[in-house]
Order: structure tokens, then C-alpha cells, then sequence
């Protein structure tokens, strides 16, 4: 963006947390600014998104919408990065370039969309509350070769509840999903969890694109087990919320809530 050596900026306290947060996230669109920061003024939003772009904070890049539009997405630089003494990954895409079919976009801002859900809406329970995220940059250890799309705790008066998260885009092949089957219970039975979580169970929240596809995983996950393992898919977490009762479990129990 040209120009952008010159942009002169104050950080403010939400700024900052934007920053910090974009560090986490990855690729942020600005409804998801919004929650984050938060802002209550769309027109507010744009601005500053802009002036933390025209600043060099920011790096912003465009996608196309199904209506035709282009929507703008923001990831952080180097320059914003160090702002806030926050961890830096840099994301390949050039600046104000409209990016086509990009599928680690797409499946990050889905999974994304749940650690919204998770970290800055309510959850519709008086006695949990969120308590942390985490994103893994490579696997979990050599015994468990495994890298989960997320990772979450919620607090609970009967103590922590952990929950990994597996955004299926239906791109991988049931052998490939067969096999992290097999590490998720490995990681249960084998007493590594508790060595690297300080925790003694976990659930697997498996997020599939379509109904039929979260049937040929929740079948193929029931020939190994009938524990862990939650299933839903995007659109109904998009409509009714991820705490709502949408899950379905292995053994073929449907319309669960989460908590």
C-alpha cells in the first residue's frame, strides 16, 4: 500500500487488543474485528481498519463473496506484530490483491468463527465461562503426531473442560481422518494428555460442511469408539450457535448441547 512509511498512528488500548488477538487468529474479516475489539459502529470499524492498514499494522487483501463483491480481510505485519510484542507468522498474500479459491483461508476463518463463539460472545450458562485457546504450529509430540485445528478450556464448578476442534472441509480422505481417530484415542489411553494438559479427559468437536459428510465421519469414527467424539456441522453452528443442541454422538445420539 503505498505510502504506508509515512501513515503516522496512535495505538489505543483497543487497537492493541486487535493487534494481539490477530496474532492468534491469523485472518480477520471486519465482523470479526468487530467482536474482537469490539467496535459498535460499522463506519468505525472501517476507519480505523483502514488507518491501521494505511499504517503498515496491518496487511489487507480481498476475497470474492457469492454476490459478486469483494469482502476485505486483514492479517497482521511484521510492523504490527512488534507493536505489541506479539508472536509473528507471516501470511503469503500480497497486499490489496484479490485472492480466488483460497482453501487455508477459508479454513481458517472457520475455524475462526468458532473461537469467536467460544471467546467473546456469552455462553448461555451462568457457571462457565472461557478460560483459553490455543492454536498448535506443529504437532502435538513425536508419540502423537497430530495437530489439531484449535484447542479450547471452559471452567465449570466441576472443573476444567477441554475441547479439541476439527473444522472438516471434506477435502481429506476417510484414511486421513481414520488415522487422527486413532492419535485422538492414543492420546487419551496412553496417559499423554494428562502429561501435556495437565487434564484427564478431553471431547473432539468435528465440524463438517454437510449432513452427509458428518454421517460418513460419525460412522467411521463409531467402528473405533463411542466416547469423544462430538459432531455438527458449520451451517447449524452459523444458525442456532455452537452451545446449542445440534451435536450428535458416534453411538447415534442426536440433538445434544454441549454443556
Amino acid at each position: 500500500m503505498p505510502g504506508n512509511s509515512q501513515v503516522k498512528i496512535v495505538l489505543t488500548a483497543r487497537d492493541q487488543r486487535l493487534l494481539k488477538e490477530l496474532a492468534l487468529a491469523k485472518i480477520i474479516d471486519r465482523e470479526l474485528a468487530k467482536e474482537i475489539a469490539p467496535f459498535t459502529s460499522t463506519t468505525r470499524a472501517n476507519a480505523r481498519l483502514l488507518q491501521l492498514s494505511r499504517a503498515g499494522l496491518l496487511k489487507r487483501f480481498f476475497v470474492g463473496t457469492v454476490a459478486g463483491c469483494r469482502k476485505s480481510l486483514y492479517c497482521l505485519s511484521r510492523k504490527g506484530a512488534e507493536s505489541v510484542k506479539a508472536p509473528f507468522k507471516l501470511i503469503q498474500r500480497r497486499s490489496d490483491a484479490l485472492i480466488v479459491g483460497d482453501i487455508y483461508i477459508e479454513h481458517q476463518l472457520e475455524i475462526n468463527s468458532i473461537w469467536a463463539q467460544v471467546k467473546f460472545r456469552p455462553i448461555p450458562a451462568v457457571d462457565v465461562h472461557f478460560v483459553r485457546f490455543l492454536t498448535f504450529p506443529s504437532v502435538l509430540s513425536k508419540q502423537t503426531p497430530l495437530i489439531p485445528d484449535g484447542y479450547f478450556e471452559l471452567g465449570s464448578p466441576s472443573g476444567l473442560i477441554p475441547v479439541f476442534l476439527e473444522v472438516d472441509r471434506g477435502t481429506e480422505t476417510l484414511k486421513v481422518f481414520a488415522k487422527k481417530i486413532s492419535l485422538y484415542l492414543q492420546l487419551a489411553l496412553a496417559g499423554e494428555f494428562q502429561v501435556l494438559f495437565k487434564q484427564s479427559r478431553f471431547r473432539v468437536l468435528v465440524i463438517a460442511h454437510s449432513e452427509r459428510r458428518l454421517n460418513i465421519l460419525k460412522h467411521l469414527a463409531a467402528k473405533h469408539t463411542d466416547k469423544i467424539f462430538w459432531f455438527a456441522t458449520l451451517s447449524d453452528i452459523n444458525k442456532q450457535g455452537l452451545f446449542a443442541p445440534i451435536w450428535q454422538r458416534p453411538d447415534g445420539r442426536t440433538g445434544l448441547s454441549l454443556l
